[in-house]
């Protein structure tokens, strides 16, 4: 199978979530990702999980998660055998990517001017969580904290709500994509050329940036969003466009004409409202209005009848729902891969599909240093090389 970065390798410091999910990307579209974990403990993700669950009993489903289509070098970094290990790497890496605070990576040696001197058309890609200097260079950059700075949980909840976070690392898994995006383009400047390049992300500028619209409103107009006191989904937002209780569960209606709205739900009154200002004025009385007339019927009742008008309406679903929903067992949205310890593990598709070079799942998330003999080999070192190295725990 062809695929599109068979021929890059990347050199992976990550850990926990952002820098991990970045290089899984790479990973999947055929890049060799050599994950360096710490000699012992490994990744800080893979003793972090959700709902005290454990994947096999044993394994992080957090690490499991950002890991998988990787290769696992656990070394003692502060050592010099492990330093030349990375410099024989870093001679045949194209990329190189970290997300540790600012000035780490440098003190153990491992900067970007360190390595450009031994691979000068490295790319080198650094992450944190708001810059490599300014005021708060030295606070510790996580994805909450991101979210409050950026202003993005002001945007979330009820009028007499506190602000609310996502219920997913949303800074981190954009911050994500903007290292795919901004390593993508590095080689294809690369490709023409030949020089490489440093990178820097940070989470803060990256999770300010997917606030395009609501900071082109808020910059330019001196006004910040007012959350409703309804269940309506966006403070910029008129009536309907929210989620409402049914008889039976919950469903989202989202922005809809209101005579077509007041004929469904067969409420007339309804169209007195229908003016622009009037929906965005009166905003949090339509939605209770609309609110009072979808509960009395089921969900299933209510979307059937609006889709039969093309209307913009959905049903919610929770987690163990969306698994057999039609549409993503139609997309082949999930599937599963072996582990040597969790056994069959579930998780999400590849979502891009490539008619010449699709992605795909090779390997599952390494253990701890799995692939160090392997890696080592590799380099040239011998057998008894490798076992001196980990009688001296160098690995």
């Amino acid at each position: 199978m062809d695929r599109a970065l068979a021929d890059i390798k990347v050199l992976d410091f990550t850990h926990l979530l952002q820098g991990p999910f970045a290089t899984q990307m790479l990973g999947d579209l055929g890049a060799d990702v050599i994950k360096v974990e710490r000699k012992g403990s490994g990744d800080s993700y893979r003793a972090w999980t959700f709902l005290k669950y454990w994947v096999g009993g044993t394994e992080s489903p957090c690490y499991m998660a950002f890991n998988r289509n990787k290769r696992s070098l656990a070394l003692d970094l502060k050592s010099q055998e492990a330093k030349e290990i990375i410099y024989k790497l870093v001679e045949e890496c194209d990329i190189v990517v970290e997300n540790f605070r600012p000035g780490v990576m440098a003190k153990l040696g491992f900067g970007y001017e360190d390595l450009k001197k031994i691979n000068p058309s490295i790319i080198y890609c650094s992450s944190t969580g708001y810059g490599q200097d300014g005021p708060y260079v030295n606070r510790p950059g996580q994805d909450l904290m991101i979210q409050a700075l950026s202003g993005l949980t002001t945007l979330t909840g009820r009028k007499d709500a506190p602000p609310i976070p996502l219920g997913t690392g949303i800074a981190d898994q954009l911050g994500a994509y903007n290292i795919v995006y901004g390593l993508l383009s590095s080689l294809y400047y690369r490709e023409k050329t030949g020089k490489g390049q440093k990178l820097e992300i940070n989470l803060y500028q990256c999770l300010l940036t997917h606030q395009l619209q609501e900071f082109a409103v808020t910059l330019n107009s001196g006004k910040l969003f007012e959350r409703p006191q309804s269940g309506i989904a966006h403070p910029g937002q008129s009536a309907p466009f929210g989620i409402y209780q049914t008889a039976d569960g919950y469903m989202c209606i989202s922005v809809n004409p209101i005579p077509l709205l007041a004929e469904v739900l067969g409420d007339e009154g309804l169209i007195e409202y229908d003016n622009p200002d009037t929906l965005y004025d009166k905003r949090d009385e339509v939605f209770f209005r609309i609110q009072a007339s979808v509960v009395k019927q089921t969900t299933a009742y209510w979307v059937e009848k609006m889709l039969e008008k093309d209307m913009w309406v959905s049903e919610v679903k929770n987690h163990l729902e969306v698994e057999t929903d039609p549409q993503a067992v139609h997309l082949d949205a999930f599937t599963s891969y072996s582990h040597p310890t969790a056994g069959e593990v579930r998780t999400v598709n590849i979502p891009v599909k490539f008619s010449e070079t699709p992605g795909d799942i090779r390997s599952h998330p390494p253990l701890i240093g799995e692939h160090n003999e392997e890696i080592l080999r590799g380099l040239g070192y011998s057998e008894d090389a490798i076992n001196v190295m980990k009688q001296d725990g160098v690995i």
